[in-house]
């Protein structure tokens, strides 16, 4: 039971961190993106703020990952962005719309199959040499190819795999004491994959509607993460409920989508007013 407890609180911080990191990217002004863009932002107090609310959600979530697996984890953490959007309806004064009604009930619908269908365990271990080599080496590619990308989707998507690889290597470790994670070199490259996916985020927060970008980054995290962790790091599933994975990954992955394209983020409350 504390494992869900802790999935529930994380999506909670990741939520309320989305909606303040939108906000303080798009009023950084224009300028360089990657690592630049995150130095002007490092001045910005809700920035900040939506900074600790991620960090937040993470440790909760990386707690989560030492007995639940990945593919219930990153789902409902993805649903995070649900949350941001009733957040703004309640609070920012959004007007909601059938839409992400239909959407929060879809989400809700994959993410009760996926708890139904979870059987907590630990994580296979990773040898740390592997590991440094399969998943260092989307980390440097990601820094490499960073300024040739412009679109949003892309650097959402890449945003994704950044966050993906934090998942993977989260699960692995999650189940080690935490005094003794600064002496595993994944701790590290999990912190180096988390800062070129904050990059990613913060470029395409300040390109593009919070809710599109995160659900895109969502989706690429959720799929990614789920077949990773079923397929090599001994994510269980109770038997005769395979099919409950595959349906809840499926709704839930749909409904980050579908919400990105209903783009409430993209208004502001005296714009969704009209």
């Amino acid at each position: 039971m504390t494992g869900y407890l802790e999935l529930a609180a994380s999506a909670v911080l990741y939520a309320l961190g989305v909606v303040a990191q939108s906000i303080a990217s798009r009023r950084a002004g224009e300028g360089g993106g990657g690592l630049g863009l995150l130095a002007r932002l490092a001045r910005d107090r809700l920035y900040l703020l939506g900074f600790a609310g991620q960090v937040g959600g993470f440790a909760l979530a990386f707690l989560a990952r030492a007995r639940l697996p990945l593919y219930l984890v990153q789902a409902g953490s993805s649903c995070a962005v649900g949350l941001a959007t009733l957040f703004g309806i309640a609070v920012l004064g959004w007007r909601v719309r059938a839409i992400e009604v239909v959407v929060l009930v879809v989400m809700a619908t994959g993410l009760v199959l996926l708890v139904a269908a979870a059987t907590p365990s630990a994580a296979h271990d990773v040898p740390q040499g592997l590991g440094i080599v399969l998943f260092g080496l989307p980390v440097i590619a990601l820094v490499l190819v960073q300024r040739r990308i412009g679109g949003v989707v892309p650097l959402a998507a890449l945003a994704g795999l950044a966050f993906a690889v934090v998942a993977i290597t989260s699960r692995t470790l999650a189940d080690e004491p935490l005094p003794t994670l600064p002496l595993y070199p994944l701790t590290w490259l999990m912190v180096a994959a988390a800062l070129v996916g904050q990059s990613y985020l913060a470029l395409a927060l300040r390109r593009g509607s919070a809710t599109s970008t995160v659900a895109t980054m969502d989706a690429t995290t959720v799929v990614l993460t789920s077949i990773i962790g079923i397929a090599a790091l001994g994510d269980r599933i109770t038997p005769g409920r395979e099919w409950w994975v595959a349906l809840g990954v499926g709704l839930v992955v749909c409904g980050v989508l579908l919400l990105g394209y209903a783009d409430r983020f993209a208004r502001t409350p005296a714009e969704a007013a009209r």
